[in-house]
């Protein structure tokens, strides 16, 4: 007994030491080290801003930067922090190391393991220049002294040393190094999807510990805590671009809208914040890579029609309801109108295998995000006090089902998870 109680503490040491090695080593941020010599506030303004990093740090009706937005976790809730100068609540006595430490090893100024929330392990790619930039854009931002909210996550979660152990089985610090027998193009967009926008952030299939087997994983994953599902980047039947030509794709990027493509959801959050403001080499550089993605198919291919058969009276439903409601802007054979509406036939976002996001944006409304280049998008009215959860189910199997479309229909029960889920 004795013996195996020695082996058991051996092996707790060894795993105590094992976690204690990948946490702490190379976390040599380089403290007495000046900025870099690009490191401009006028570039980092423009490195904040393509890296979405106001959408967490700006809490809606507060202070530019000052923190205190609520990002909900399936482990608690996250509170983000403060970036203003401010010298008690923010950054202000905080060095450009300091602030790659957070970026690139996910540690905060005193030490302190930062939780996930903050996408430092897409962060960590980001180069020390870059970093050193938004630093110095930071630091020009009005002070606000605003304490910064403590985090709520359930025990262990909370708890610095479960931090610990989920970092030494899936995180890794280490910067982007560009590939070589690639463009100076594709590395450009590799670096940008895989670091400042942390794509993979929504884009990958997380599991029961909130983390990817693969950070750049882009093969697409329900976004927790939100009901919608992030389609996959390398998938033509999903949200694949392999195919497509390279300028519209950075449109899509740019303004929210391409040939037959609109952005809704988070996505259009992320491109009235961040990627509309790409300059347009970047935005061609992040088309460039997601392009030559390897192409995947879809996590879980659609059921035929046939394999759950539709009652008249369910198809008449949902005809009469498309009719009543969707057919004046998407046309009576789903064509939809060229610059307006898009068309729901031939449509991959319909015939998605998940159906969380028809059911999101029947129930909430669909509205593109207004940007430069398409200022006065048109929207969908939300419709979760008109229709109930038989008449979505009924229409959404309609457009599923017909003018060419061939997929699985959709239940009252979905319809019922999703308006549960927030739209009550």
């Amino acid at each position: 007994m004795k013996r195996v109680l020695v082996v058991v503490a051996a092996l707790l040491l060894a795993v105590l030491a094992w976690v204690l090695i990948v946490n702490f080593a190379g976390d040599d941020s380089g403290g007495g080290r000046s900025l870099a010599g690009g490191a401009t506030p006028e570039r980092g303004a423009y490195l904040v801003r393509i890296g979405n990093c106001m959408a967490c740090h700006t809490d809606r009706g507060g202070a530019d930067w000052a923190g205190g937005r609520a990002i909900d976790t399936p482990f608690g809730t996250v509170y983000a922090s403060n970036l203003t100068p401010d010298a008690t609540h923010g950054i202000g006595q905080w060095t450009a190391a300091d602030f790659w430490r957070a970026l690139h090893h996910g540690r905060s100024r005193d030490g302190r393991l930062l939780t996930p929330a903050f996408p430092y392990p897409n962060y960590t790619e980001v180069t020390r220049e870059d970093a050193d930039a938004m630093f110095a854009y930071l630091r020009t931002v009005p002070a606000v002294p605003r304490a910064n909210t403590p985090s709520q996550l359930r025990w262990p979660y909370s708890t610095q040393a479960a931090l610990a152990v989920w970092r030494a089985l899936y995180f890794r610090a280490g910067v982007y190094e560009p590939e070589a027998g690639q463009t100076a193009d594709w590395n450009r967009g590799a670096y940008l999807v895989r670091g400042l926008g942390h794509c993979a952030a929504c884009h990958s299939t997380r599991n029961a510990l909130g983390a990817s087997s693969d950070m750049m994983d882009l093969s697409g994953g329900l976004i927790p805590m939100q009901n919608w599902y992030a389609p996959s980047l390398a998938s033509n039947s999903e949200a694949g671009v392999g195919h497509w030509p390279l300028q519209d794709t950075a449109r899509l990027l740019r303004t929210g809208v391409a040939a037959g493509a609109t952005v809704l959801g988070p996505m259009a959050e992320v491109v009235q914040s961040s990627t509309q403001h790409l300059s347009p080499e970047d935005a061609l550089a992040m088309a460039t890579f997601l392009q030559t993605l390897p192409a995947l198919h879809p996590v879980a291919p659609p059921e035929p029609v046939e394999a759950v058969p539709v009652s008249e009276r369910f198809a008449a439903r949902g005809a009469r309801v498309y009719g009543d409601n969707c057919a004046k802007c998407h046309g009576e054979r789903g064509e939809g109108v060229p610059n307006a509406y898009p068309p729901l036939a031939g449509n991959r976002a319909v015939t998605l295998p998940f159906t969380a996001n028809l059911v999101q944006v029947v129930l909430g409304g669909g509205f593109p995000p207004a940007t430069a280049g398409n200022p006065r998008p048109y929207g969908m009215p939300p419709y979760v006090t008109l229709l109930d959860d038989a008449d979505v189910a009924a229409v959404l199997t309609h457009i599923r089902t017909q003018w060419g479309n061939k997929a699985a229909p959709v239940s009252e029960l979905d319809v019922a998870r999703q308006r549960g889920g927030g739209f009550r």
